[in-house]
């Protein structure tokens, strides 16, 4: 898909039983967006993010992003403003997808996909080879469901990562070190309170 437009659009405001992000930087920076107020949907934290996309800030331009426990959308929504060539948000709430979609319409995205799926089984239905690979990926599963093992083992098996590609995971600080494979090296890594966020690039070949 085509760049994002970046004239400037009208936001659509939070409702009274909607929660709020703003984004951080980039070419929509300060904006605000609403995004429902479902159980266990947390946004990642404005200092949290912002840390991230320090880290990130070499990293985005040009990446093409999977966001895959979208939620809100934080995540992918500040790679697209930071220059990100495309992003797939993934989630399976309807309320939640279709809230993405219209705040994507209002920044006037052209170049997100929405996916209303459960994350495991849209990774379990890519085909091997014939699928894009993904530069930078976002991974803030719902906590304490035991997600990351299998979404990350399900990355790495349908080929959908691509060499040298980053992998962010938000997780409780309470999980520890969740399994990963081998060939995934930890660049970063900082702890907020009840969460624990690392950032990892994945090696061509396991270390031997």
């Amino acid at each position: 898909m085509g760049r994002h437009n970046r004239r400037r659009s009208q936001t659509r405001p939070a409702i009274a039983d909607e929660g709020e992000l703003r984004i951080i930087a980039g070419d929509w920076r300060g904006r605000r967006l609403g995004f429902p107020a479902i159980q266990g949907l947390r946004p990642t934290p404005d200092r949290v993010r912002e840390t991230l996309f320090n880290w990130l800030q070499t990293y985005v331009p040009g990446a093409r992003c999977l966001d895959l426990f979208a939620g809100s959308g934080a995540l992918g929504l500040e790679a697209l403003s930071r220059g990100a060539e495309s992003v797939t948000f993934v989630d399976n709430a309807p309320a939640v997808t279709q809230r993405l979609r219209e705040n994507l319409h209002l920044l006037k995205a052209g170049n997100a996909e929405v996916v209303q799926a459960a994350a495991m089984e849209w990774l379990g239905q890519r085909q091997t080879d014939l699928e894009p690979r993904y530069d930078l990926v976002f991974l803030d599963p719902p906590f304490r469901c035991d997600l990351l093992p299998l979404a990350c083992e399900l990355l790495e098996s349908r080929k959908l990562l691509a060499d040298q590609a980053l992998i962010y995971i938000e997780a409780e600080s309470e999980l520890g070190m969740p399994r990963l494979p081998d060939n995934w090296r930890e660049l970063r890594s900082k702890t907020a309170g009840q969460v624990s966020y690392r950032l990892f690039i994945r090696e061509t070949e396991p270390e031997q």
